[in-house]
């Protein structure tokens, strides 16, 4: 018996090659010409000049390298963390009967469909130092996108505020895969409602919160738009990222060799911690 029609394997063959025609022009192809041009020299203007590992030795000389990679660990790393705690809470909460709570995961989840630029205005009008809605409530007066000090600290702020609607859903998903039996008769042997949620809903949800620190890791390290948007790296650098100063090497200074390494320097920094993380994952996912 045949499986398939003559028709139906010409019809895959043609839809799936277009879609790998796609991903070679606009994703592969792209992606083996950047590495090789990390190895030249070149402004888009003249020929390439090949110049070997010279372009990752400036690098790795350059102190405002190490500047920014820092700035890029703090948002990162600040913003998973956020990101991560705050929907496993909210996911919680939401997993329980509560009165509106389709509403809730609706208005959580609204955030992460926005358009950047929207978030954006709306984040630099809570922010402004004189009419903003924050210093208001707070009663301070905090120059949050002006002042070094608390530059990135306001953009990791809105990253985490974006994130959390989607992370929330996606833990939602891992409650309901949680044997409600499990809890029930813990509840039953007189455990606490803390001691049910570190010890047994905690480890049962610990697959889910491992998916969703991955992915918030891997985008947080991606942010290009929220800094193009609201600091354009500054106030002294206090907010460039390592996404944003690879758009400025290449498409302000036109230093695309620059540009191409800080790209695999980057892409070897996420590979790094994505790896870390899953090899990390037997000390705390419960795998059962």
């Amino acid at each position: 018996m045949q499986l398939f029609k003559k028709e139906d394997t010409k019809n895959f063959i043609l839809f799936t090659g277009i879609a790998l025609l796609g991903m070679s022009i606009f994703i592969v192809i792209p992606t083996i010409c950047s590495f090789f041009l990390s190895f030249f020299k070149w402004d888009m203007l003249s020929s390439p000049e090949w110049v070997g590992f010279y372009n990752y030795f400036e690098l790795f000389k350059n102190p405002k390298f190490w500047f920014i990679l820092k700035n890029t660990l703090i948002f990162s790393l600040s913003t998973t963390l956020f990101a991560v705690i705050i929907p496993v809470i909210l996911a919680a909460i939401l997993n329980e009967k509560l009165f509106g709570k389709e509403f809730f995961k609706t208005s959580y989840f609204l955030p992460f469909i926005t358009p950047m630029i929207v978030i954006a205005l709306v984040w630099q009008w809570i922010f402004d130092p004189n009419l903003g809605l924050l210093n208001n409530v707070l009663k301070f007066h905090i120059n949050w996108l002006f002042d070094p000090d608390f530059a990135l600290f306001a953009l990791i702020i809105v990253q985490s505020w974006k994130l959390i609607g989607y992370n929330t859903i996606i833990l939602l998903s891992g409650f309901g895969n949680i044997n409600s039996s499990v809890i029930e008769a813990a509840e039953i042997d007189g455990a606490s409602a803390f001691a049910r949620f570190f010890k047994i809903i905690i480890p049962l949800l610990s697959p889910t919160i491992l998916f969703v620190m991955i992915v918030t890791t891997i985008s947080s390290f991606q942010v290009f738009d929220l800094v193009f948007m609201m600091t354009k790296g500054g106030p002294e650098n206090a907010t460039n990222l390592l996404v944003y100063w690879l758009y400025q090497e290449g498409f302000e200074f036109f230093n695309i060799g620059q540009a191409s390494c800080i790209a695999y320097v980057l892409f070897t920094i996420i590979a790094v911690l994505s790896i870390f993380q899953w090899k990390t994952r037997k000390k705390w996912v419960n795998e059962d």
